[in-house]
């Protein structure tokens, strides 16, 4: 009987401690990349959701003017495609947070039955050793067990035993308190988890909302403007007119300011011959200094406008309802609220002041080799000549007959027209 009792009070403490070895591996195994990769994403959402509504509050701000001052206009139907756009993306990005909730969800589903298995282990082994107690206080006195032994080192191999024993039950008992703590953690983060999945099914199913009352006023746009035809047509070669205008005058600017440039230099030149002395004098690096500055400043120069976004872009793009007409910008319209200020998006010299049919006020500022244009303007805070520093307001934008205020804008590299919105900062 007392080999039987050592030999069952051996095996025991074995089996807790192997089984005790094998928690706590499992919990010194780190999280894992697929979760940390979640966590990482719904961060990136989180950002970009944040973006796409800043994005929607400047369509609402720009867009909320009177009844009166709404009318069926080709700027009143790109600002509702552009908001389109920003809503469907929104939409989207809920879309995507959704799938990130379903997968923590289920990570932690799966979490949970982990450790409820765990934790029927360990209560099954808790069992098991009050069972074993119990048999081997029924079958042999524990003294009796300890000071029958044969040899000395017998005896002290008994109190090991049972000393094992003893804190292999209390072990036993605190690691189902860990794991019954942990368990109702991972409950607790399941049920919110849960909460967050059904709070953006709700904004989603708002955003689908708003959506669709958008997309019935863009359908109500289209047919107002298709039953216009011939005036959009008008409207259509009005705004090449213009914007060759526009080309002409930016063009003359800069072919005159090269010329003078190279009058500079010839005559400079001649100089330094005549006095060879003045060489040594350094040049000024004004010009060359502001141009690497703003070709350095690529995707980083701040917007003209405080608020706003870009209604008509860059470059040559089907009319949003005549079919087979295309349209070109040499720049990029930006709709804004009314009266806004208009900005120097950079450092520079007031080259030009004028007036275009059509486009209203115009300024023209030198960046070394770079040129910025700004039309549509009400006003003029600025003179031919004058030196602006970034954000200096030259003027506020003009708002048409449809209640539109639209600030049209250029880049330009000597007489090279660029695209606007490579260099404009992301909103």
């Amino acid at each position: 009987m007392t080999h039987s009792a050592s030999h069952i009070i051996f095996n025991q403490v074995s089996r807790s401690f192997v089984y005790l070895l094998f928690y706590l591996l499992l919990c010194a195994v780190p999280l894992p990349e697929a979760l940390a990769q979640v966590t990482a994403s719904r961060a990136e959402l989180e950002n970009e959701k944040a973006k796409i509504q800043k994005r929607l509050r400047e369509f609402d701000t720009v867009l909320q003017r009177t009844t009166n001052e709404k009318r069926a206009s080709l700027s009143e139907l790109r600002a509702v495609n552009q908001k389109l756009e920003a809503r469907e993306s929104y939409i989207a990005t809920l879309n995507r947070e959704l799938g990130l909730l379903k997968t923590e969800i289920r990570q932690t589903a799966t979490q949970i039955n982990r450790l409820r298995t765990e934790l029927e282990n360990l209560r099954e082994e808790y069992a098991q050793m009050i069972y074993t107690s119990y048999k081997l206080n029924q079958g042999v006195n524990l003294l009796t067990f300890i000071f029958t032994s044969a040899t000395f080192k017998q005896f002290y191999m008994r109190l090991k035993y049972l000393k094992q024993y003893s804190d292999a039950r209390k072990k036993q008992v605190e690691q189902m308190e860990q794991v019954g703590r942990e368990l109702t953690d991972k409950q607790a983060q399941l049920e919110k988890q849960e909460a967050e999945q059904r709070a953006v099914l709700s904004q989603e199913e708002a955003q689908r909302q708003e959506l669709r009352v958008l997309k019935q006023e863009q359908q109500q746009l289209v047919n107002s403007l298709s039953q216009k035809e011939e005036e959009l047509k008008k409207e259509i070669a009005a705004t090449r007119k213009q914007q060759e205008e526009l080309n002409r005058v930016i063009k003359r600017v800069i072919e005159e300011e090269m010329r003078l440039a190279k009058a500079r230099e010839e005559t400079e030149s001649g100089q330094n011959r005549e006095k060879p002395a003045a060489r040594n004098l350094p040049a000024t690096p004004s010009s060359p200094a502001l141009s690497a500055s703003f070709a350095s400043n690529r995707g980083k120069i701040p917007w003209p406008v405080e608020t706003g976004f870009i209604s008509r872009k860059y470059g040559t793009f089907p009319h949003p309802t005549l079919k087979g007409i295309t349209e070109t910008n040499d720049g990029v319209d930006i709709q804004t609220k009314n009266n806004a200020p208009v900005k120097a998006v950079f450092a520079g010299v007031v080259t030009k002041i004028t007036t275009v049919p059509g486009m209203g006020g115009t300024i023209i500022i030198k960046h070394g080799e770079f040129y910025t244009m700004y039309s549509r303007l009400k006003t003029i805070a600025v003179k031919s000549g004058q030196q602006v520093s970034t954000s200096t307001v030259i003027g506020t934008v003009y708002t048409d007959a449809n209640g539109v205020s639209e600030l049209h804008f250029q880049t330009w590299k000597g007489l090279q027209v660029m695209d606007p919105s490579i260099w404009l900062s992301s909103k």
